[in-house]
């Protein structure tokens, strides 16, 4: 296991390397996952929704009870695949029971049994399911104890083995959202514990954790906005077999001015395969200005699809708004 800054540069080229070198197998086993023309029109859904340690409770399993209504979770879906949408990216977190690690379940998480008859449910309604755990350390709330173990001989075998089952459960699933945004000093302000990895240490546990999703033959996929501040390092080392999603939640779409917005335009020049992402988390006209910008700007054969994204429980107090995201990408599949 790395101990110094020189192991882990070592590490990190080490990994890069293996990226790359599986880079043309790789991405020729995923596109012949893709229907030819097809596009993502997916919708992220919450079982577990413990990824921010800014609440005023102490993570102590089981006290916690699952933030997630079994009736709303089935007619959210059943909406979806009405709507014309045909992917659901599931935040996981500490909703399931893993066999591999049963201590991060919460009072009510589904057992693996459940998950798998829901998971045949939603791909027969025609919805693609996708398995998200997010390993950003200002959202790995859900990780208890073990996010206070950051980059520890104990935190990668503990990643390894979620991984490695959520990818089993999931039956090699097209794809695997890593998170991986918001990892700063400024997003855990609010938090009682604090703690980011940067430089090296940033590449060397993100291209680990790359290895660990095509290790079980499937495409890691992350919050791009790691890009904005460091622009140059990310578009040379960031390996193109990783799906990109940059996302602004505003409504002001001028580059070269907004930052967030210029990033689609860097991605793509790159040459990065992106699902953009909007949400109605701020505002009810973001999802359509986000289509009609990248529809315009990023080249048909890198725009995989869009993300809708209502960063909501998933409980019937917020229903509308749950409605409301789905309402929106109805109204611009195209």
């Amino acid at each position: 296991m790395p101990t110094t800054r020189r192991d882990f540069l070592k590490g990190t080229v080490a990994a890069a390397a293996f990226s790359g070198a599986a880079l043309s197998n790789f991405m020729t086993e995923a596109a012949a996952k893709e229907k030819v023309g097809s596009r993502i029109w997916g919708n992220l859904l919450h079982l577990g929704h413990n990824m921010w340690g800014d609440t005023p409770r102490a993570y102590t399993p089981p006290s916690f009870k699952l933030d997630c209504e079994d009736a709303l979770w089935v007619e959210l879906t059943e909406r979806c695949a009405e709507a014309g949408l045909n992917m659901i990216v599931i935040d996981l977190g500490e909703g399931i029971r893993y066999e591999s690690h049963p201590e991060l379940a919460v009072e009510g998480a589904w057992s693996i049994e459940k998950l798998r008859k829901d998971l045949a449910r939603l791909r027969g309604l025609g919805l693609e399911p996708i398995p998200k755990l997010n390993f950003s350390a200002c959202h790995d709330f859900w990780l208890g104890e073990y996010s206070r173990m950051l980059s520890t001989s104990k935190y990668y075998e503990v990643c390894a083995d979620l991984i490695r089952e959520v990818c089993a459960i999931f039956d090699t699933p097209r794809f695997f959202h890593l998170g991986y945004d918001e990892e700063t000093a400024e997003h855990q302000r609010t938090y009682d514990y604090v703690v980011i990895r940067q430089g090296e240490l940033w590449w060397h546990d993100f291209l680990w954790f790359v290895g660990q999703v095509e290790e079980q033959k499937v495409r890691p996929w992350i919050w791009s906005d790691f890009c904005w501040k460091h622009k140059e390092d990310f578009l040379k080392r960031m390996p193109k077999s990783v799906l990109q999603s940059n996302w602004y939640y505003g409504n002001a779409f001028e580059a070269p001015h907004n930052v967030y917005v210029q990033t689609y335009l860097d991605l793509d020049k790159a040459g990065f395969d992106q699902v953009p992402t909007a949400s109605n988390w701020s505002n009810n006209v973001n999802f359509k200005m986000t289509v009609e910008f990248c529809k315009e700007n990023i080249s048909e054969q890198l725009l995989k699809g869009f993300l809708q994204t209502p960063w909501k429980f998933t409980q019937s107090s917020v229903r509308d708004h749950h409605l409301r995201a789905i309402e929106q990408v109805k109204e611009m599949i195209y």
